[in-house]
């Protein structure tokens, strides 16, 4: 099991992501339009900076919702690979069965 503080940090970033999504890429959008001035471009990127920095999406970390744990993550499932295999032993999975040959 991750640590609470952990968890917690991942969930406030996603809620901050959310919150300052469309004023982000509405900058961005600024700042990558060649047919923009440059001093426009330049104050629009200023802003962007000024945002604070867990609001940016590649700072939220994939994590087990069961467990949160970091590593051996599944996007499909948003599960790690340890709480899939025992959903999937208990059938608490559908269609998903243990592989034997």
């Amino acid at each position: 099991m991750a640590k609470t503080s952990s968890i917690e940090r991942n969930k406030r970033r996603r809620r901050m992501v959310k919150q300052f999504a469309a004023k982000r890429a509405k900058l961005k959008a600024v700042v990558q339009d060649q047919a923009v001035p440059m001093e426009e471009r330049f104050a629009a990127q200023m802003k962007l900076s000024e945002l604070p920095r867990n609001s940016s999406k590649v700072r939220i970390r994939n994590r087990c919702e069961l467990t949160g744990r970091p590593r051996a993550f599944y996007r499909k499932f948003r599960l790690s690979r340890i709480a899939i295999r025992e959903l999937a032993s208990n059938g608490q999975i559908p269609g998903m069965t243990k592989s034997s040959w």
